[in-house]
């Protein structure tokens, strides 16, 4: 027989890889991208597909995701978001062409749109508030950060040596393994009520419209005609979410939980970071690879200091401060430390040594998008209510991945704008990098803006003295 404190740390153990392979899955297919673009015969222009549309399938359906797994059973819905997901991974292997693959990484978002959510609640349920739930979070959050790193050096490594398609097939055995320890999970609570899927429709369709609109922009400009239709269907759409939740017997956003000003900062804070995150390993990975000529395997390797900072940051000095302090001060230091990298990644020249600038500013953005992980978890799911602790998780991953994808349309294009308006006969690896360095500033913009977010939102009291984390559960 386990102990209880045995059988709590397997569960922990499961929840975390399974937020690891999530998050992981946002960033594995970055480093091999040219490779991909090559085989599948994907226009460059285009090749920011496989990215987002993995970001907007999660990130669209996370809140959905999340009420479904508090109606019908948080450890169901697990079960079966992995084995979507599991599936979507088997036809990404086999893709012959690009648009099999976009769908492929469409059905992923969905599968880790049902699990992400599932999983921070059955974390709730395991853990009791306090301390070992403060604790259990860091851990969860912590995967957060560190996942998408580690899907750059796995990512890497299998498209050097086994190709781009064991990118997509490494996720099954790893998914069937999580599968097997969900033994180890609690049923998790269930609540009564209906799932708002008018409300899941149009919010996806709005954020993956303003994406499109956002992308179209950038080659096209703001008066092409599609980039205006795309944006004006966007604001219908979000125009209609809020009315559906206004009208809805059972809203996907119950009022109750944005309400509250420092879980909303805390979502923000989240969004602004997936923001500059994803946007800084799409900039680096090109960078490595069309102007340091990088292989895959030497790429995913130069990703290791930020794995390490995001360790630091988020096992060692996030939770040392999070014990010290409050919320809005460790975002404030984790964020400064994020933008200042950023500025550190604007020396970056064709010919720069990569031990001055690219491996100690990723080092230091590491530390500092790990301590604001951990930070902004915390903040976005504390003082929920048990019946919408599923929807309040939901939101916490949302925000990073939908930050993610507009960040990643926003900064691409102040990086072709940065790129093209190079004097005549600059050579081309110059115009490129300018364009990758403003990039990686529009990142550090994104950072500070989240800074300023943290100190007008977040409670400046410590955590101790705030309101328990998610309340208290039941089961």
């Amino acid at each position: 027989m386990r102990t209880r404190s045995e059988r709590s740390g397997l569960a922990l153990l499961v929840i975390a890889a399974a937020q690891l392979l999530m998050v992981m899955d946002g960033t594995i297919v970055t480093v091999g991208l040219p490779v991909i673009g090559a085989g599948l015969r994907i226009a460059e222009a285009d090749l920011d597909w496989v990215l987002t549309s993995y970001a907007l399938a999660f990130g669209g359906l996370l809140l959905a995701g999340g009420r479904a797994g508090d109606l019908f059973g948080r450890r169901r819905l697990f079960r079966a978001g992995l084995v979507v997901f599991l599936a979507a991974s088997l036809l990404g292997g086999v893709a012959g062409n690009g648009t099999v693959l976009i769908i492929a990484r469409v059905l992923q978002g969905v599968g880790a749109a049902i699990v992400a959510p599932a999983a921070l609640s059955l974390l709730a349920d395991t853990f009791p508030a306090g301390p070992r739930r403060n604790k259990a979070l860091g851990v969860y959050g912590a995967m957060g950060g560190l996942g998408s790193v580690v899907g750059l050096l796995l990512g890497g490594a299998l498209t050097e040596y086994l190709g781009w398609r064991w990118i997509m097939f490494v996720n099954i055995p790893i998914a069937l393994l999580v599968l097997a320890g969900t033994f180890a999970l609690r049923p998790g609570t269930r609540e009564r009520g209906g799932l708002d899927l008018p409300g899941a429709v149009a919010v996806t369709l709005a954020l993956g419209s303003s994406v499109y609109a956002i992308n179209r922009a950038g080659s096209h400009g703001v008066g092409d005609g599609l980039t205006l239709t795309f944006g004006a269907t966007a604001v219908a759409l979000f125009a209609a979410f809020l009315v559906i939740q206004r009208t809805a017997r059972s809203p996907m956003l119950p009022p109750g939980v944005p309400a509250d000003r420092g879980r909303l900062g805390a979502n923000l804070v989240m969004l602004l970071m997936g923001a500059g995150q994803l946007a800084t390993f799409y900039f680096l990975t090109l960078y490595m690879q069309t102007i340091k000529h990088y292989s895959p395997m030497i790429t995913g390797l130069a990703y290791l200091p930020f794995a390490i900072g995001i360790g630091l940051g988020s096992g060692v000095i996030g939770p040392q401060l999070q014990a010290r302090t409050s919320t809005r001060t460790v975002l404030a230091i984790g964020l400064a430390v994020a933008a200042a990298a950023m500025g550190w990644f604007s020396l970056l020249t064709p010919d720069q040594n990569p031990l001055l600038v690219l491996l100690p500013a990723q080092l230091a953005g590491g530390i500092g998008l790990g301590i604001g992980f951990v930070a902004a978890t915390i903040g976005g799911v504390q003082g929920v209510a048990p019946r919408d602790s599923g929807i309040a998780s939901g939101l916490v991953n949302t925000s990073q991945q939908i930050g993610g994808a507009l960040g990643l349309a926003v900064l691409a294009g102040i990086a072709v704008a940065a790129t093209t308006s190079r004097p005549p006969g600059t050579p081309l690896h110059d115009a490129l990098t300018s364009g990758y360095t403003a990039g990686m500033l529009g990142a550090g913009a994104f950072y500070l803006a989240a800074i300023l977010t943290a100190v007008l939102l977040l409670r400046p009291r410590p955590l101790s003295r705030d309101a328990e984390p998610l309340g208290r559960t039941s089961g």
